[in-house]
């Protein structure tokens, strides 16, 4: 496996292929063995949330491991005031059972000011609780609006939603956050299983010998700054997203792929939540 690796603003490094578990907790044995399989694959990213009910399923499963692992969670808008958003770290990392999370997001804009959540966030930081923290579903001009606070430098990632039907970001929002080196986690890379029978991706990936699945997430990791996070039900879709860090794709497949799935060409709202 290609040994490729995110860098995040304190020196930290992940493999470019995460872990989600929005709408998982159904077959809870199954998911435990799969996200502990991606951490043997070097998947050691998990992304979890308050709103997701899913942090006590990641806390069990990366528990023989939690040194391996790397948490992310994020903090419901509606919790997000200064005290709110201490509370809410404290419930998460109960749940997790972990003394830290790696990385803790403000979930997307709500009605208490950005300088407010901050605050909690950096005094979490400052406290250990938290290892890094970071924003989701903000687009640029919001993102220049965190960075301008007082220790809003220190924002480590922006999740946002990402695949070849939402391609908005390009745009400007990774232009942005490459120059300011801030990565960005894709969520819903594969576009909910929707794009696997595209007849371009199908060829491509016979092509590669593989599967369009992974040839997805071969194009979502193209880039040096963004981090993909599939949802990982079950070891066999774990081991079938790990194979998408051998693809290498070529300029004519990328060109095949911006021919069905056509970049932005204007600024586009930003999607997701």
């Amino acid at each position: 496996m290609e040994k490729r690796l995110i860098t995040f603003p304190d020196g930290r490094q992940v493999c470019p292929l995460g872990q989600g578990t929005y709408q998982m907790g159904h077959r809870r044995g199954e998911e435990i063995k799969a996200l502990q399989r991606g951490i043997d694959l070097g998947l050691t990213l998990i992304d979890t949330a308050e709103m997701y009910g899913t942090e006590d399923l990641v806390g069990e499963a990366v528990r023989p491991c939690r040194d391996k692992a790397f948490i992310v969670s994020k903090v419901l808008p509606s919790n997000a005031s200064y005290e709110g958003t201490k509370r809410a770290c404290e419930r998460s990392l109960q749940r997790l059972g972990t003394d830290y999370i790696d990385l803790y997001l403000l979930h997307w804009i709500g009605r208490y000011p950005f300088a407010e959540t901050v605050r909690a966030l950096v005094e979490l930081q400052q406290e250990g609780k938290i290892l890094q923290w970071g924003m989701s579903n903000l687009d640029v001009a919001d993102m220049e609006h965190i960075l301008s606070l007082p220790h809003g430098t220190d924002c480590a990632a922006n999740q946002v939603l990402y695949n070849l039907k939402g391609r908005g970001i390009e745009y400007d929002l990774i232009p942005w956050s490459e120059a300011h080196r801030i990565p960005v986690m894709a969520y819903t890379p594969l576009g909910e299983g929707r794009l696997r029978n595209h007849k371009t991706l199908i060829e491509i990936a016979r092509k590669h010998h593989t599967t369009p699945t992974q040839i997805i997430l071969a194009w979502v990791m193209r880039t040096s700054n963004v981090i993909a996070i599939p949802k990982a039900g079950s070891v066999v879709h774990v081991e079938e997203n790990a194979q998408s860090l051998d693809i290498i794709l070529t300029e004519e497949d990328l060109r095949e792929i911006d021919a069905a799935f056509p970049p932005p060409t204007r600024k586009i709202r930003l999607a997701g939540w």
